[in-house]
């Protein structure tokens, strides 16, 4: 029995002619704020603010920056500016117990090297060449 998998399931639907319905939503949602600034504020103001609602609600729908949308940017900003940014660094204490640990290893290895096996060890260094 063969199932369909389905493909391009990362790629938005396409609602109102070639626009998703997210991209379709923010040029809706600047559109509305820019008449609303023009019905409401002086118009010196309003030649401002309309222009930059419609700027930034194309950006919201079409710009990719680091192939994201840029509304993952605008989140971002917010985040940054919105939480506290001190960051604190504290030196943990060395833990007691490496040091004896270390300590004892050494003193086991001095115990059981003999002198044979210092000989071999002598040997063997002789041996290998470090200039190869």
């Amino acid at each position: 029995m063969q199932f369909k998998v389905p493909q391009f399931i990362d790629i938005e639907d396409k609602v109102f002619g070639p626009l998703t319905f997210k991209q379709f939503a923010y040029l809706a949602g600047g559109a509305g704020f820019g008449y609303l600034s023009f019905h409401f504020l002086p118009t010196i103001i309003a030649l401002v603010v309309g222009p930059a609602f419609a700027a930034f609600a194309a950006a919201l729908a079409f710009m990719k920056y680091n192939d994201k949308p840029f509304i993952h940017v605008v989140e971002s900003f917010i985040k940054f500016y919105s939480h506290s940014r001190l960051y604190l660094w504290h030196k943990k204490p060395a833990a007691a117990s490496a040091p004896t640990e270390l300590h004892s290893l050494v003193s086991i290895d001095r115990g059981t090297m003999n002198e044979s096996k210092l000989k071999t060890l002598s040997w063997s260094l002789d041996v290998i060449d470090p200039k190869k």
